[in-house]
């Protein structure tokens, strides 16, 4: 039973007692009373129609957002890619020589030979780490490549 239905039953159970709501002072009392719950249960019910309708926006809006996250952190073929994710051996990080800013390079840039910094728009070149002459994909030797100071 909603509240309006419980106000309307409490109007009837008024109505029965045969109450004078002009002369009465207990009549007129239980009548504004009842005048009162009325309003009370019709305000109830429009907050739950809006939050009933306010809910469903918020699960559109929900489902949207997980649409938009697919699409942009995950490749076509659903794995995750950026940071942490399949792709990371096309992608790799870089400082820029300029502003000192981390940078997120892909293989076309690496190939390209020429990176623009987001952050400073200062432009500098990239070696690959192929050239050192490695068989291994991520090379992180820190030997020394012909022509450059040995330092040791």
């Amino acid at each position: 039973m909603t509240i309006s239905e419980k106000v309307a039953y409490l109007k009837g159970l008024a109505e029965g007692l045969d109450l004078d709501t002009n002369k009465s002072k207990e009549g007129k009392l239980i009548s504004v009373m009842i005048g009162i719950l009325e309003e009370i249960g019709l305000s109830i019910e429009d907050l739950e129609e809006n939050a009933t309708a306010l809910g469903e926006e918020i699960d559109a809006i929900s489902d949207d957002l997980s649409d938009v996250e697919k699409a942009v952190f995950e490749d076509e073929d659903g794995g995750q890619s950026g940071c942490g994710g399949e792709d990371d051996d096309d992608l790799f990080e870089n400082e820029c020589p300029n502003c000192k800013e981390d940078l997120v390079i892909d293989d076309d840039a690496l190939e390209s030979g020429e990176v623009q910094c987001p952050n400073c728009k200062a432009k500098f070149s990239l070696q690959s780490t192929d050239e050192c002459g490695c068989e291994d994909e991520g090379c992180s030797c820190h030997h020394h490549h012909d022509g450059e100071d040995e330092a040791e």
